[in-house]
């Protein structure tokens, strides 16, 4: 069984704004109990995460930054596996350093809808007469076949960065860009 516990918001859509996430970040301390007290099998904090995305996130110029430090605390504290709600937009180095902290589980699911928005939206601007459905879907397949594919490489890397982690030498720290943010 699965319990999310802190504050990262509701719904799978574009937002325009977010409060500040960290007023909402899980503490190791209430990871342990809740995790104690419910006997979940999987955890699924709040650590930089929210349902959804900004506009800025969806255009490309922001990213989503995530409290690797307290992934892992609160792994080594609860030991259970751990599920990362609202990682759509999320900076690719931090989901590499979240996965080798301890994430195991990574929910995309606004990604993969404005990847289909956008496959949708190019077959209809390249055959604009076109009104039979599986004469339009493929591109929208592709596009949403390459979004999955490029996530899942991505996370395949995370787990060769625990690897390395878990034999003693840390992953490489230095995705920080001037331009990414913490909604």
């Amino acid at each position: 069984m699965e319990g999310e516990i802190g504050d990262i918001g509701s719904g799978s859509e574009i937002h325009d704004t977010a409060r500040d996430l960290r007023k909402g970040f899980t503490t190791p301390a209430e990871a342990r109990q809740f995790v104690e007290e419910t006997r979940i099998d999987t955890l699924a904090p709040a650590v930089g995460n929210m349902h959804g995305m900004l506009n800025s996130m969806a255009a490309g110029e922001t990213k989503k930054r995530l409290d690797i430090e307290r992934i892992r605390t609160i792994k080594e504290q609860t030991r259970v596996f751990m599920t990362l709600h609202g990682a759509s937009g999320t900076d690719d180095g931090d989901l590499r350093r979240a996965i080798a902290a301890g994430i195991t589980v990574v929910h995309i699911n606004t990604e993969v809808r404005i990847a289909w928005r956008h496959g949708l939206d190019r077959a209809l601007s390249t055959q604009p007469n076109e009104i039979v459905p599986y004469k339009i879907l493929p591109q929208v397949i592709d596009s949403v076949k390459g979004l999955v594919a490029a996530r899942l490489a991505l996370f395949s890397s995370g787990r060769h960065h625990a690897r390395a982690f878990a034999q003693g030498s840390r992953p490489n720290d230095r995705s920080q860009s001037s331009r990414d943010s913490r909604p």
